[in-house]
């Protein structure tokens, strides 16, 4: 059964930075696309960063620039490092592996992790 922890989350004022951190056990992590979604109050799931198995990289609009995604296939451990945060970026942050459809992107597990909360005060 996989697991997905993430961990890193925490109260910054905007401008700062977090490095969040999702360790995912029990399948072949290396072989999937990787994942950040986050979910602010009210509204829905979003991807905002997914990293390929071979490195390339894609970002929702309003973090690129911002946010950089990296994985360490070594330690099964995927990261989102956060910079220049802003009000508009407090979320829970979760991780999932990612499955590609056509142009579309969709989480693989039904099952998420407790997710980290980022909170970002102006």
């Amino acid at each position: 059964q996989v697991q997905l922890v993430e961990s890193g989350g925490g109260l910054v004022q905007a401008g700062g930075s977090l490095r969040l951190s999702c360790a995912y056990s029990g399948s072949i992590f290396s072989a999937y696309r990787m994942g950040w979604y986050r979910q602010a109050p009210g509204q829905q799931r979003e991807l905002v960063a997914h990293i390929a198995s071979l490195g390339s990289t894609n970002y929702t609009d309003s973090v690129k620039g911002r946010f950089t995604i990296s994985r360490d296939n070594s330690k099964n451990t995927v990261y989102l490092q956060m910079n220049s945060l802003k009000p508009e970026d407090t979320a829970v942050y979760y991780c999932n592996a990612v499955m590609k459809a056509g142009n579309n992107y969709y989480p693989k597990y039904a099952d998420w992790g407790q997710g980290t909360q980022v909170t970002v005060s102006s």
